[in-house]
Formats: C-alpha cells, structure tokens, sequence
C-alpha cells in the first residue's frame, strides 16, 4: 500500500475577526498559501481538498484553486466537519493516496469569519440531544472533570508565554506565507501585554460563576493553512525530502454536550490500533479552543504539558475554523525539523460530539 509523506506545509498569520484579513475572502487566503506550496511542484496535483466551515459555500476548494492559478483541470472538493475540517481534508488525502487514488494532493483549509454571510452557527445536534453553545460546553467539561479557573488560567498562561517565546525566536517564520501590504505576525500574540494580569481579571464570559472566561479560550478569527501530500515513492522521484509520514488517523463520535472530550477517545482508539501508549509520542498538536479541553486531555491521558503544543496554540494564536486542523499539522511540519521526535499526533475537538486525531511518523 502507498504511503502518504507531507513534504510541506505553510499558513497565511492568523488574524482576528474583521482585524487584518478583513478584506481577503477565503479563497484569496487559501491561494496565497497554495501558490507557495506550488511554486517548486513540477507536476500538477491530484486535487485540491480544503475544509471550510462559515461559508460562503460553492465549493470554495475549486474557488481557491482557480484564484491561484492552478490549471482548471484540477478539480477541488470542500470539506465539512465544523471545526476538524482542514484537519479531515489532510487525513483525506492521505487515504486516498494510501488507496492508489492519486499521488500528489494539496489539503488544508481555510476560513474568513470576517466576511462569513451567517450571522449564527449551525445546528451541531437535535435539541432533544443538546447543542449547548460551545462555551457552555466547555464549561459542561470543566464542572465534569473538576477543572478549575486556576488550572484553565494556568494552561492559557502557558500557552501565550510559548507563543510569544516562539515568536521571539522567528519559529513562526518558515511556516508563513507573505500577503503584500501584510505584516507577518499573528494578530493575537502581543509581546508587550501582561497575560498572567490580564487572566487574573477577567470575568466568566459565558455562564455566571462559571470558569471559562476570554483569556482562557480561543478567538474568533481568519486564516488558511494547508500541506503538500505525496505518495513517498512521488516524493523520492521528484526530489522532495518527506517529513511526516501518515501512519493512522481516528474518528470517534461523544455526546454532543461534552465536545471537547473528542480528543481523549479518538486518541486512545488510535494508538491502541497501532498497539502504542501515551508514552510513545513524543509531541502533540491539540487545538485549544478552550483551556478546559486541553487540560482534560493532558489529565486523562496523563500526558504532560510538556508535550503539548511546545509552541502555543489557538489561545493565544486564534482559531480560524476551517484551517485549525490544519495549522496543527502545519505547526508538527515545521517542530520536528528543529526537535527530533519519533512519533507525533495531531488531534482535534469538533462541535457535535467528534474527536478526530492523525498519528504521523517523523523522518528527520
């Protein structure tokens, strides 16, 4: 069976909801990211598979490949499973090269919730069930697991002083594209604000007396991110040095109430298939929309935060739908280069109850 390798991976800065990326509607963003990635192809891809959440709909994967300049024959298929979609098109691709469907594929995802035309979210789940707003679901998490306010702000703290630590020392660099007119920084990140002060002061933002407040819980933001998949045989015969190869992924259904459990059964499921415990990996990637999942995830699963998101996540860097999978295995893509790691996992919380998550092997 072919083996899928990544070869590359970029991401436009993560901006903030009618903040910089305003005036780029999401297939703008999704080609300034696949005209990098394609820049040194010498063959066409496959396919262009990119996920997206807040529309505006009409396949914006083909949209993005048309904006690029990609040949028309390139067709393009968008994909949605809310929040883990850039990170469904990547595990995507990867089967479909493990399956002899193709051999090079560009997948990702992109989302402007700036000019998003919905005013509200989508139903995630019958009523008779529970679509709680996703922070009342985190909240619903944390009263759960007994994850307090001090251990969310704990966790949020951690996660800003790692990005602005990688910041500081440009670890952000290779993974940007450049956008004319653009600065290439993270909105989000503000090197000169006292997190630790500013977390200390917040109130809940979402049930009274509750823990979950705007410090300790992801931003509402615009950005793309994708990766160049190849087969591994592809990729030695043009020439393309392979960092990741795609071992297994899972995808495992929760009650819709506690969404950000996902990540704790998906991951279990998947190391217990390729007969591997917590201790065997040596990086993870999660995406922190609220501190409350993480913090679960790594108790659960005893995992310490040391191997978490080493280089902060979507708490202090932001959390464009759409791309959030994405960015994850774009940030794994470019820390194994710089960390040796053996085995590493990208894993996700979806809203409607899923967990999805990626086991990749490192080859440097």
């Amino acid at each position: 069976m072919p083996k899928a390798v990544v070869v590359n991976a970029k991401r436009t800065i993560i901006g903030k909801k009618d903040g910089l990326l305003k005036d780029y509607p999401p297939e703008q963003l999704a080609a300034f990211v696949i005209r990098e990635l394609v820049q040194d192809l010498p063959t066409v891809v496959d396919d262009v598979i990119l996920g997206n959440v807040v529309g505006p709909g009409g396949n914006i994967a083909r949209l993005s490949a048309l904006e690029s300049g990609l040949p028309v024959s390139i067709p393009g298929v968008t994909i949605d499973r809310q929040c883990g979609s850039g990170l469904e098109a990547i595990r995507l691709a990867c089967h479909l090269i493990q399956g002899g469907a193709g051999h090079v594929y560009i997948a990702g995802g992109v989302e402007s919730t700036s000019q998003s035309p919905f005013q509200q979210r989508a139903r995630f789940s019958p009523e008779w069930i529970g679509d709680p707003e996703m922070g009342i679901a985190a909240e619903n998490v944390a009263e759960k697991y007994g994850i307090t306010r001090e251990m969310q702000d704990e966790y949020a703290l951690l996660s800003y002083q790692r990005a602005i630590q990688a910041l500081n020392a440009g670890h952000y660099r290779d993974e940007l594209v450049k956008i004319p007119d653009i600065p290439i920084h993270d909105e989000g990140v503000n090197p000169k604000l006292n997190y630790d002060r500013m977390l200390r002061r917040l109130s809940p933002c979402f049930k009274e007396e509750g823990t979950v407040t705007l410090g300790n819980c992801c931003g509402i933001n615009d950005g793309a991110a994708a990766v160049l998949i190849m087969s591994e045989e592809k990729a030695e015969e043009l020439g393309f040095e392979p960092i990741l190869r795609f071992v297994d992924s899972a995808v495992i259904g929760v009650d819709p109430n506690y969404p950000a459990f996902g990540p704790i059964p998906a991951v279990r499921h998947l190391l217990q298939k390729q007969s591997l415990q917590e201790k065997d990996i040596d990086l993870f990637e999660i995406n922190e929309a609220f501190a409350s999942k993480v913090v679960a995830f790594a108790n659960e699963l005893n995992i310490p935060y040391e191997k978490i998101n080493r280089k902060g996540g979507a708490i202090a860097l932001g959390h464009p739908y759409g791309a959030s999978g994405a960015i994850l295995v774009t940030r794994l893509f470019h820390e194994v280069q710089r960390k040796k790691a053996n085995y590493t996992v990208s894993a996700i919380g979806i809203g409607g109850g899923i967990g999805m998550a990626i086991l990749w092997e490192s080859l440097r």
